[in-house]
């Protein structure tokens, strides 16, 4: 039975098309996104993380279940900002990017939480979280982050709270393929949902959330029931190991060379093989993609047997 991999049927003309030189790859925009997890409370084993389904209407990645997260706003490069937690420097060191990059993308992360899911990670003090964020009050600022008509360093000004970059821990990094018209440099984090806040669907773009246990949506993406992308999977795998939400959030903590998540990019290849367009993200072979030479956008998994299909061509 066919997993739930998101793959695009212009994918092979595009990648033709890169390789011939007809399209030029985009610059990725920067962007970050955040595993949202609870621990569980009906008995079951492990931490579930918050999930947004996008709506059939968006173009890119339509159907597929992401977390909640979204472009850095440039606004957030160099404007100081409410902070508590550990500082640019130390976040520039952990994402591969320098101070003013670092700050713009842990504030993407907090501010799409915020927009996406309802959920602030950010307090009167270093130690202390914003309780309930569903009040009207809230809305309209969730609102007019949404709309660019205020910034996030504006809200934290206005609301006199810090962001607790403390509350995130870097986990991937995830690079758009250059063939993809729409491309994004994204960071993943992962944060413990506060006490007193709950998550709702706050997104334009979702049309279902959910809380489920890693374990859970990757037996249904494996089952062709729940359509996602490469990066999506991959860190839903990681997270199984843990037995809790602290237990990931420590994880993090840690930097490669201790044990900790690897923030290597990854960024998929294309290459021509014995006449086939062969489509890997290095260092994760479960994602490999064998395409139809004619150009039908077909495309499988390695190991399938293409000579028992109609022309015995990869799909």
């Amino acid at each position: 039975m066919p997993n739930g991999q998101w793959y695009p049927p212009e994918w092979p003309e595009r990648i033709r098309a890169l390789a011939a030189g007809e399209i030029t790859a985009v610059t990725p925009r920067r962007a970050a996104t955040v595993m949202l997890l609870r621990d569980d409370h009906a008995g079951l084993q492990g931490p579930e993380v918050h999930m947004l389904r996008r709506q059939a209407s968006m173009a890119f990645a339509a159907g597929a279940y992401v977390y909640p997260g979204g472009g850095v706003d440039p606004r957030d490069d160099n404007r100081p900002v409410g902070w508590a937690g550990p500082g640019r420097d130390v976040w520039a060191s952990r994402l591969g990017v320098d101070a003013a990059s670092a700050q713009a993308i842990v504030c993407a992360a907090v501010r799409e939480t915020f927009e996406e899911a309802g959920v602030l990670l950010a307090g009167e003090t270093p130690g202390t979280v914003v309780g309930d964020t569903t009040g009207d009050d809230w809305e309209a600022d969730r609102a007019a982050l949404v709309r660019h008509e205020l910034s996030f360093a504006d809200l934290l000004d206005r609301r006199g709270l810090v962001l607790r970059s403390d509350l995130l821990g870097a986990w991937a990094r995830w690079i758009t393929p250059e063939f993809e018209p729409r491309r994004y440099d994204t960071w993943f984090f992962v944060a413990a949902l506060p006490t007193g806040q709950r998550t709702r669907n706050a997104s334009t773009e979702a049309d279902r959330t959910v809380w489920i246990s890693p374990a859970a949506a990757i037996e249904a993406y494996d089952k062709g029931d729940l359509l996602m992308m490469p990066p999506t999977v991959s860190t839903l795998r990681a997270l199984t190991a843990y037995g809790s939400a602290a237990e990931a959030l420590a994880a993090a903590a840690d930097d490669a060379a201790a044990g900790g998540p690897d923030l290597t990019p990854v960024l998929a290849t294309a290459r021509l093989v014995d006449g086939e367009l062969v489509l890997s993200w290095p260092g994760h072979d479960e994602f490999t993609k064998r395409v139809d030479p004619v150009g039908t956008g077909a495309a499988t998994p390695p190991g399938a047997d293409a000579s028992a299909r109609p022309g015995g061509g990869p799909r």
